[in-house]
């Protein structure tokens, strides 16, 4: 692509890695309590502690909840003190809990492992600080391709999926933490090296107060951005933190099958963990892709046809009971085409809110937070209420009928307003 291309000779390539490899850590840390919750769940049994339906989703959401509170956080650190400085803060605060973690984990409880899953918050709220680093080497009619390249940090996740279950298999789930934790202290020395913030003469840095907040608050884009992200990026963090629980719960006979006679793998939840890092891949490769086609056509038509895609999907699977592979392929597409919304959303952010992204990149990342513990927890409650998911995948076909209903009142106002010289196609 033409966009591709074009990131030859500009800003600064180092920084861009190092933005990409820092939220892939992170994003991998943030969620990995997702694949390890059946093997967490058998754990704590063994002490005598069953956890419910609801206390499942609970603890799977609340590294997504503290993720997005921490982004408005992160988000004023980045204006306040720059990127580099608060990324390294958040990067050592996650190094902690991930030691804590493994070296309590025999006799660790359920509520310690909510604190535990309130500080892999830190490594959620990454995406405040890798975006705007990357962004702010690169002009605007880059920034689609830029936050996608930075963004498809998010495929840490599909890491989570295809080891955390085998490792946890062959040592024990505990031993996943001291990994997490020994390669984020690898990334933090990459980072500290590698990493840079923009120069004045590229990026001149206004920081912020509590009112600048306030006052981005009332504008009322925030608040539509609020609801796209909630949707893209909460319906693919949301369905990735859930993903083994949903295929361990609907699929479990049809994979115990496949492993046995293709992969010779008796595990089935290391089974799951494969065909949930197959279906997250898809949405975390191709956040990138969809910058670059929103560069290409507009973020605004962009998002039409992802979000429509979603809802068809979303829909199906909810009123078909689907064969394994059918279901496979409809979650893989659903993955797919939220993955390429969130970087069409991030094309349209820096053309709105060039001068505050930093600000704005923690706030509407807390609202795609806050979307993916909403759609967690819908999950868990929709199992516990129908012992099924078909209520919980309608609700969401729902929400994304609402944000293309959203999209259809801004878009006129934003091309014929901020889009005339906004640099890029809206």
């Amino acid at each position: 692509m033409a966009s591709f291309k074009a990131l030859k000779g500009q800003g600064d390539a180092k920084t861009l890695f190092a933005a990409f490899l820092y939220f892939d850590f992170s994003f991998m840390v943030w969620t990995m309590l997702g694949p390890l919750a059946t093997e967490i769940s058998e754990s704590l049994a063994v002490h005598g502690f069953i956890i419910s339906a609801s206390q499942k989703a609970t603890l799977l959401s609340i590294p997504i909840l503290s993720g997005a509170l921490l982004r408005i956080l992160l988000g004023f650190g980045v204006d306040k003190f720059g990127p580099k400085k608060t990324a390294l803060m958040a990067q050592a605060v996650v190094i902690s809990v991930l030691f804590y973690a493994f070296f309590r984990a025999e006799s660790i409880t359920y509520n310690e492992l909510l604190v535990v899953a309130t500080g892999l918050g830190f490594a959620g709220a990454s995406f405040a600080v890798a975006l705007p680093q990357a962004g702010q080497w690169y002009p605007p009619k880059l920034q689609g391709i830029v936050l996608g390249i930075a963004g498809a940090g998010n495929i840490g996740v599909v890491i989570d999926f295809m080891f955390a279950p085998k490792i946890a298999e062959i040592w024990g789930w505990q031993a996943v933490f001291l990994v997490g934790g020994l390669l984020s202290t690898l990334i933090f020395i990459t980072y500290l090296f590698l990493a840079k913030d923009a120069p004045k003469e590229v990026y001149t840095p206004r920081p912020k107060k509590l009112k600048d907040y306030g006052k981005l608050l009332k504008d009322k884009d925030t608040w539509w951005f609020n609801l796209f992200y909630a949707v893209s990026f909460g319906g693919f963090v949301g369905f990735a933190g859930y993903m083994k629980v949903y295929l361990m719960n609907t699929y479990q006979a049809d994979m115990s099958s496949f492993g046995m006679h293709v992969f010779n793998e008796p595990n089935v939840k290391v089974i799951a963990g494969y065909f949930g890092a197959l279906t997250i891949f898809a949405g975390a490769v191709l956040r990138p892709v969809g910058g670059a086609i929103a560069d290409k056509m507009g973020g605004v038509k962009s998002l039409y046809i992802f979000f429509g895609v979603v809802i068809l999907l979303a829909v199906l699977n909810a009123v078909i009971i689907l064969p394994f592979w059918v279901a496979i392929t409809v979650l893989f597409l659903i993955m797919a085409n939220l993955g390429m919304a969130n970087g069409a959303v991030f094309q349209l952010v820096p053309q709105r809110f060039g001068k505050d992204i930093g600000i704005m990149t923690g706030i509407i990342g807390a609202a795609g937070g806050l979307g993916g513990t909403a759609l967690i927890k819908t999950l868990g409650w929709s199992k516990g209420a129908f012992d099924g998911y078909s209520a919980g995948f309608m609700i969401f076909a729902a929400v994304v009928l609402v944000a293309i209903m959203g999209i259809s009142l801004v878009k006129t106002r934003w091309r014929t307003t901020w889009g005339v010289a906004a640099g890029g196609r809206i």
